[in-house]
């Protein structure tokens, strides 16, 4: 597609165009584009009604919607992200060797970052920003249901690089809406894109890391799991765990699976359980916990302990110990994010320990699981990949390194 490979060879000139510029344009970029954000805030709300009148999946809608508040929440993720240093340049590691050399291990931009989103338009701009505060650029593919205001807010990034004389091929969007375009952009624009980001769906994400021709940074679904144990206090728990559930239950951070210690069924699962269903939560049980409802509730089945809702549903299930517990992690989970309710220091360590996921909390709701939450600014997507990097991608794990070798006409006998 002449229209991809357009992109991808403005991609490259831009970024190398962007090694000189210095950072504190860079910063001041990023406050022009906060302040367009705020005096094109109705323009913004009324292109995001247009797709939120389209949009066929309602399950969608509440992450599709940008109101006042969530612009601006935007808003104060681009001035966290402005305050960050500049991670590329970063001199991380330094030490000198008996051959008389001198080693420093140097934080370095990626290149060219695609991402493939699905129905969060933030997205566009968290990524515009943190691609940009770290060095690098962008080439978007943001979902047919958030066009218009994908495409508006991306518009309004690159007139502000385009004012402030930077290259405004730093941050570029797909507007073409066809699903052929996804395909190449996978198969064929290797030469120009240093790493994929998929942010979406199981069905998006897993077309990514099959199809794709270099590195993918994502996660395929985010199942998350809380263990009850019975040493932790009711109350505690059950306001972490309706928080966890039902704050936003479309997120990949929301609870999916509870594991009750099954010494504490008579004391925390009965309210536990209630809490959620006053909620408006619909809770699916296995047969010992049925018990204790008379048998009232629903019956989890095989496929709810590897399902991700995505919605106010929840399935529970007893274990007799945090090993157990830890065990049905280690097979059901997506190493996304899991958590421990204990006030037991031990048995908090097994967990912590046992678990293989990017994100091991203890006595948190799993709805931290956010770059902006962990104090990054903002995020990029959440990495469950075993390799670096992992967990939330702020800017700082939008770089790479290199090693700069010094010496005084050191040769090697």
């Amino acid at each position: 597609m002449n229209y991809l490979e357009k992109i991808g060879r403005n991609a490259k000139i831009a970024f190398e165009d962007l090694k000189s510029i210095k950072h504190n344009k860079i910063v001041k970029v990023l406050n022009s584009y906060n302040t367009s954000l705020l005096k094109n805030k109705k323009k913004i709300i009324r292109e995001n009604l247009k797709d939120v009148k389209n949009v066929k999946r309602k399950n969608l809608v509440d992450r599709l919607i940008l109101n006042e508040k969530r612009i601006e929440g935007i808003r104060y993720s681009i001035n966290e992200i402005a305050k960050f240093k500049n991670p590329s340049g970063r001199v991380l590691e330094k030490w000198s060797r008996p051959n008389k050399l001198t080693i420093k291990k140097v934080s370095t931009p990626i290149g060219v970052i695609g991402v493939i989103y699905e129905s969060r338009p933030n997205v566009t701009a968290d990524v515009a920003c943190l691609s940009l505060k770290s060095g690098n650029c962008s080439i978007l593919r943001g979902g047919s249901e958030a066009f218009n205001s994908n495409k508006l807010l991306a518009n309004l990034f690159r007139d502000v690089l385009q004012k402030n004389n930077i290259n405004k091929n730093c941050i570029q969007f797909i507007d073409k809406k066809d699903r052929k375009v996804v395909d190449y952009l996978l198969s064929k624009m290797g030469k120009y894109i240093d790493v994929i980001v998929p942010r979406g769906g199981k069905g998006l994400v897993s077309k990514v890391q099959k199809f794709s021709n270099v590195h993918v940074i994502g996660h395929l679904e985010g199942l998350c799991h809380i263990f009850v144990d019975k040493s932790v206090n009711l109350n505690m728990a059950k306001k972490i765990i309706v928080n966890a559930k039902m704050r936003r239950t479309s997120i990949c951070g929301a609870v999916e699976t509870l594991l009750i210690q099954e010494k504490a069924l008579k004391t925390h699962a009965i309210k536990i359980i209630n809490s959620l269903r006053e909620s408006g939560c619909e809770v699916r049980v296995d047969n010992k916990i049925n018990k204790l409802f008379s048998n009232q509730l629903k019956l989890a089945k095989e496929k709810d302990w590897k399902t991700e809702y995505l919605d106010a549903i929840i399935s529970v299930k007893t274990v007799k110990n945090v090993y157990e517990a830890v065990n049905h992690i280690l097979k059901y989970g997506t190493m996304h994010t899991d958590s421990i309710l204990t006030n037991n220091a031990k048995t908090a360590k097994v967990f912590l320990q046992g678990v293989n996921s990017s994100i091991a909390m203890h006595n948190v709701s799993t709805q931290f699981a956010d770059g902006g939450e962990f104090g990054f600014g903002g995020e990029i997507g959440i990495s469950t990949n075993k390799l670096p990097p992992r967990g939330p991608v702020g800017i700082n794990q939008l770089t790479s390194y290199k090693y700069v070798v010094s010496g005084k006409g050191v040769i090697r006998p």
